[in-house]
């Protein structure tokens, strides 16, 4: 399994990738293996403040529904577009083309606070 070096981590299974105060954020290629085909990623939380660990979506595959949970707090501000007609990308390319919301992190030191992906992948491993 993939755990890019650059990402942070939790124990739920989103990455966080951080670029000044905003943040890139998506489930693992652990988590879009165990969750099996995706079929629906939803989000009504865009324009939201949350705190660290509040549900921010759902995302539903063949089998099950499975929440979503925030990595740290602040500000949903996007829905990455492409999941509405192609949410397989979340299998596909969990770290990339299916990254799942962008947000304004109220603190962005908060994200050191994270698992790196040494720590990760010894949970899941």
């Amino acid at each position: 399994m993939n755990f890019p070096a650059e990402l942070h981590y939790t124990k739920d299974h989103e990455w966080i990738k951080l670029d000044g105060n905003t943040a890139t954020i998506g489930i693992t290629d652990f988590a879009q293996k165990e969750l099996g085909d995706i079929v629906y990623v939803e989000v009504e939380t865009v324009g939201k403040a949350l705190g660290a660990g509040d549900v921010f979506g759902t995302v539903e595959a063949v089998k099950t529904v499975s929440d979503l949970f925030l990595p740290v707090s602040g500000t949903i501000s996007e829905l990455n577009p492409a999941l509405n007609n192609s949410p397989d990308l979340v299998n596909n390319d969990p770290y990339g083309e299916g990254w799942m919301i962008k947000m304004k992190v109220d603190n962005p030191a908060d994200v050191e606070n994270l698992m790196n992906a040494k720590a990760y992948e010894s949970i899941v491993g």
